[in-house]
């Protein structure tokens, strides 16, 4: 459930709102709610270099790929995403979908969603270059 007293980000259709922040957690892990609709744009398939990510559905189900393997998360299902897997996923399902995501240890913060929103929300097709960019400064690699 989105906590009304947190910040929601926005890329494009997609929404976050982060539960722990490193902050909270000496650094030891983040952990962020975001929400799918049916069809949105998604991330570009990317590698985390120096963290890991586990993926916890919630709501709906999400399609992931990660390192060539396509799989579905729906409610009750995770899947850990070691760092250097490439990975990417999208919503092909009839109704929107929420998951909880922890990444370890918690250096990808609120800032990364925030400066990908505004690209991304800056209205027209998102400019790749300054996307990619902002990927690489914390630490996602795009996939060739």
């Amino acid at each position: 459930m989105i906590d009304a007293t947190k910040e929601v980000i926005r890329l494009g259709q997609v929404s976050v709102q982060f539960l722990r922040e490193a902050k909270d957690t000496n650094g030891q892990l983040t952990m962020f709610e975001f929400m799918v609709p049916v069809g949105a744009k998604v991330p570009i398939p990317h590698y985390h270099e120096n963290f890991d990510e586990t993926v916890y559905g919630l709501e709906g189900v999400l399609t992931y790929s990660v390192s060539g393997n396509t799989f579905e998360i729906g409610p009750g299902e995770s899947y850990f995403i070691p760092r250097g897997a490439v990975h990417g996923f999208n919503n092909l399902g009839q109704e929107d979908a929420k998951a909880l995501c922890v990444i370890t240890p918690g250096i990808l913060g609120p800032d990364f969603f925030r400066e990908s929103g505004e690209i991304i929300n800056a209205g027209g097709p998102p400019n790749m270059e300054k996307l990619k960019a902002v990927l690489l400064k914390h630490g996602l690699v795009p996939a060739p």
